[in-house]
C-alpha cells in the first residue's frame, strides 16, 4: 500500500531543489493530486484570502506531503466530521505530486500550511525559508532501526563492523542515523553505510545489508505483512534531539493572520484526537479520499494495519494527544543538527516554533 518512501517525509534533497527556486522568486507547486473543503466538496488548491468563504469559514490550504494515504488519516477526519467546519475554517487539503519540494508551496503562498518534518523544516529555516511550526502531528519519531529477528545485534553500539542501510544521506532516515550512532559513540567510520534508496524489505530480506534505518507505522508493518519477523532498537536510550513532523507554517501567516493559525492548530488536534478514539471510524472517513480503500479490501486491510501502527505516534508517552510545541526540544535538535553538519548555517530554536495553543 505505502510508496517507498515514508509518505510523511519526503527527504532534504527534494526540499533543497524545491527551495533553490523558491528563494530566487521561481519557485512553483505542482497541482494537487486530491483536494477537499471542510464541507467536503472537490476543490482546487491554492492560497487562502483572509475573508470568509461561501461556506462562512476563512480558506485555508493546508498541504499534505505525498499521495493520499492513511498516515493523514486526522485531515481526512477532520473534514468528513466537520472538525475544521466548526473551528470556522474552510480547509482544503492539498496532497503534493512525487517530485514537489515540500515547502515549495508553502513558500510560494499556495499553501498556508504543511505536514512535514521539523528536522526538516530547520534545515529550511538555515537556508533562509521564514518556515514555523505552531503544533506537533507525531509526537513520537517514527525512524527506528530494523533488524532480522534473529540478528546478533542487539543495540545501537552492536552496529560497530556491520553494514547499515538508508534511503540516502537526507531526510528523516538520515537524522535518525546521525542520532544512533551518536548515541552509541559511534562515528560514520565504524560502519557500513549503504544508501539503498526504498528498498529496504529486499536489501534486508536479501541480506545484503545486516541493519535498516526504517520507521515503526511503514517499514516494520510491511515487514511484518510479507512474513519476514523483524526487531526495532530505539535511536536512543536518553532525549531524543529531533522533532518529527508537524504542522508548520511561515511566520507572515503567523503575523497577519495568526488567529486562523490558531483555529487551524487547534482543529488539527482535534482531529488527532478523533482519531485516536475511533480508528475504525478514521478508516471509514478515508475512505472518501483514499479512493483505493473502499474499491480493495487487501488496501483496506494494509491501511488498517498502517493506522494501527501509526496511532502511539499521535499520543505522548501518558497516551495523550497534547497540543503543545516543547521549545527546549527545538534548541536541543537546532544544536544537534548544527554539530552534525545538517544546517546550511547556524539557526535559533526558539524561534522555529509558535505554540499556537497561547
Amino acid at each position: 500500500m505505502l510508496t517507498r518512501r515514508h509518505v510523511l517525509t519526503l527527504g532534504s534533497a527534494g526540499l533543497v531543489a524545491g527551495l533553490a527556486g523558491v528563494l530566487s522568486g521561481c519557485g512553483s507547486a505542482g497541482a494537487p493530486t486530491s483536494a477537499a473543503t471542510a464541507s467536503g466538496s472537490p476543490a482546487a488548491g491554492g492560497a487562502a484570502s483572509a475573508g470568509a468563504s461561501a461556506s462562512g469559514g476563512t480558506p485555508v490550504t493546508i498541504g499534505l506531503t505525498y499521495i493520499p494515504n492513511i498516515q493523514f488519516a486526522p485531515f481526512y477526519t477532520g473534514v468528513a466530521q466537520g472538525l475544521f467546519a466548526a473551528a470556522g475554517i474552510d480547509a482544503t487539503l492539498r496532497h503534493h505530486g512525487a517530485s514537489e519540494g515540500l515547502f515549495t508551496a508553502l513558500a510560494a503562498g499556495q499553501e498556508d500550511f504543511v505536514i512535514a518534518g521539523a528536522d526538516e523544516m530547520l534545515q529550511a529555516r538555515a537556508q533562509g525559508l521564514e518556515v514555523v511550526a505552531i503544533a506537533p502531528y507525531y509526537r513520537q519519531y517514527p525512524a527506528v532501526l530494523v533488524v532480522p529477528a534473529d540478528s546478533p545485534i542487539k543495540t545501537a553500539a552492536d552496529l560497530k563492523g556491520r553494514s547499515v542501510g538508508v534511503p540516502g544521506r537526507y531526510g528523516e532516515s538520515w537524522f535518525a542515523l546521525k542520532v544512533l550512532l551518536n548515541s552509541a559513540g559511534l562515528s560514520e567510520s565504524d560502519v557500513t553505510i549503504q544508501e539503498i534508496g526504498y528498498t529496504q524489505q529486499a536489501a534486508l530480506t536479501g541480506k545484503k545489508i545486516d541493519a535498516s534505518i526504517g520507521f515503526a507505522n511503514n517499514d516494520v508493518v510491511q515487514f511484518n505483512a510479507g512474513g519476514f519477523p523483524v526487531r526495532t532498537i530505539p535511536l536512543t536510550s536518553g532525549p531524543l534531539p529531533l522533532v518529527s513532523i508537524s504542522l508548520i507554517t511561515t511566520q507572515q501567516v503567523l503575523d497577519t493572520r495568526g488567529d486562523v493559525a490558531r483555529r487551524v492548530a487547534a482543529a488539527t488536534v482535534r482531529s488527532i484526537e478523533a482519531v485516536v478514539a475511533d480508528p475504525a471510524g478514521a478508516l471509514v472517513d478515508a475512505e472518501g479520499f483514499v479512493p483505493a480503500l473502499k474499491a480493495d479490501a487487501a488496501q483496506k486491510t494494509a491501511a488498517a494495519r498502517t493506522l494501527d501502527a501509526t496511532l502511539p505516534l499521535w499520543t505522548d508517552a501518558s497516551g495523550r494527544v497534547t497540543p503543545g510545541l516543547d521549545e527546549a526540544k527545538f534548541v536541543a535538535m537546532a544544536t544537534f543538527m548544527e554539530q552534525q553538519g545538517l544546517l546550511a548555517k547556524p539557526v535559533d530554536g526558539t524561534k522555529a516554533l509558535w505554540n499556537a495553543q497561547g
